[in-house]
């Protein structure tokens, strides 16, 4: 006869591991989604920064407004300001650059390792260079703001995170390409949900190259210094100098300042479909002292290629960069893929929409997810209310940055301490406030006020340069953005 079925079961065996308490389990899981929440506060700071710097030159002109812009100057006057640099500042440096007028930027700026003045077109400093705030930014999105290394490495990683979110997202839903026109408008869930997802999709090759090339730029270093320790028995340059060059050994005797015109005529001359963007004298005043022209070419990727000269301005050769090697060429375009810095202003605003919308996928995509968790019994509303300060903060808290760099408030090393200070007010204000739809409000009015002020404080601080076109531009866009965040649907409350 055959035993019945309970006859046949026997008690589970105890478990070897003490039970955990609930209260344990539930600290743990706080403990979790802080975490979570906290690097996607890191990674929507760079996106949000990212789609800011695409625009870095425009920000570098619209910050200091009242100096002279011209199109081209002369081989003589790039020489001259580059020896009026050295007579102002004799000190030793082991680098001489000199941004020589493009479309982008057409000014003459000469800098040294320890200072930058901007020239006019007759070669004569006119005014140290002033943009702290352009600067802060850009350290704040390769960096952000911590020692150089060890930002790449953080950044870096969160490229990483950011194309393995992507590729994940994609192979969570099968659907998301098939329904890529699918959008159930209305205010609930499944409506951001589906822009969520639409926009996704819609701008994948843009995030996704964006991810990708953030990760080449942030880990390169390490990988560098790994490799150079595992294989070069040397550090990283023993990696980047076959891609980009090496410097030949240097032989410190006192010298004449290396040919500057010479070089510029030489290129004049011989390639004048380039664009000479920058003239870089490598141990100036030194006997060992070498000079490289970073040429850009029309109708490429690359940043530029190198062209080589001695010390008399004799041409010794080029890097490659243009003509060399796949691997070079690619290397020497990760820049500008990342950064969108090429095809002119089209290519710029159409990574600034790109960016927008990316800034908008990383907000509503943490902000499903809390509804999501909440619907499921798990709500985490302290969380959810930082989460919107994150998002409203960090716009805010550049608009107070550049504020404080308007009215003189702080310096130009103070500007990143502002920045994470501001931030953790607007995330610890958000917590505070009993409602994510309150705190949404009050991040509108945080993060579209303070670019208004900043715009007003620059047209009262700059006068009638405030007004030229490429600054007014930059205003006009500003306030646009800041209204547009005022009337932003996209952290509304979301109806199941």
């Amino acid at each position: 006869m055959t035993r019945s079925a309970s006859s046949r079961t026997r008690p589970a065996a105890a478990s070897r591991w003490p039970k955990a308490s609930p209260l344990r389990v539930a600290r743990a899981l706080t403990a979790h989604g802080a975490i979570a929440l906290a690097i996607s506060a890191l990674l929507y700071v760079l996106c949000v920064t990212g789609t800011l710097a695409v625009f870095q030159a425009e920000w570098q002109r619209w910050e200091q407004p009242a100096v002279s812009e011209f199109a081209t100057v002369s081989p003589a006057a790039a020489e001259r300001a580059a020896r009026a640099m050295l007579a102002r500042d004799p000190r030793p440096t082991d680098h001489l650059y000199l941004n020589l007028p493009t479309p982008d930027i057409p000014r003459l700026v000469v800098t040294t390792d320890h200072d930058a003045w901007v020239a006019d077109a007759s070669g004569a400093l006119v005014a140290p260079e002033a943009h702290p705030w352009t600067q802060f930014l850009l350290d704040l999105h390769y960096y952000l703001t911590l020692p150089h290394t060890a930002g790449l490495i953080v950044v870096g990683i969160l490229g990483v995170l950011l194309l393995a979110a992507s590729l994940s997202g994609f192979l969570a839903h099968p659907r998301i390409f098939r329904d890529a026109f699918v959008w159930r408008r209305g205010s609930g869930q499944a409506a951001e949900a589906d822009l969520h997802n639409r926009l996704s999709v819609w701008t994948a090759p843009f995030h996704l190259s964006v991810a990708l090339t953030g990760a080449m730029l942030g880990l390169s270093t390490v990988l560098a210094i790994a490799l150079g320790a595992a294989f070069f028995d040397g550090g990283p340059r023993a990696v980047f100098d076959p891609i980009f060059g090496a410097e030949p050994a240097g032989d410190d005797r006192p010298a004449d300042l290396a040919a500057i015109a010479a070089p510029l005529g030489h290129m004049a001359e011989t390639h004048p479909d380039l664009t000479v963007a920058h003239v870089i004298v490598h141990d100036p005043g030194t006997a060992g002292q070498h000079t490289a022209i970073i040429a850009r070419h029309a109708d490429r990727l690359i940043f530029g290629e190198y062209y080589l000269f001695d010390a008399e301005g004799r041409f010794t050769g080029t890097v490659g960069l243009a003509d060399g090697t796949v691997g070079q060429q690619v290397a020497a375009s990760v820049y500008q893929v990342h950064f969108g810095s090429f095809g002119g202003l089209p290519v710029k605003l159409a990574y600034g929409v790109f960016g927008v919308a990316l800034c908008w996928i990383v907000a509503s995509g943490m902000t499903l997810y809390f509804t999501k968790r909440a619907r499921r019994g798990r709500p985490a509303p302290r969380l959810e209310r930082a989460w919107t300060g994150v998002v409203w903060g960090t716009p805010g808290a550049l608009g107070v940055t550049l504020v404080a760099r308007l009215v003189g408030l702080t310096s130009a090393a103070g500007l990143a301490g502002l920045f994470w200070a501001a931030l953790a007010v607007a995330v610890i204000a958000a917590v505070c406030l009993n409602a994510r739809a309150r705190a949404g409000r009050w991040g509108r009015v945080w993060a579209g006020g303070l670019p208004i002020l900043a715009i007003l404080l620059h047209a009262l601080r700059h006068g009638g340069a405030a007004a030229e076109p490429l600054a007014l531009g930059v205003s006009a866009a500003g306030i646009l953005v800041a209204l547009a965040a005022w009337r932003s649907l996209a952290l509304r409350p979301v109806k199941s």
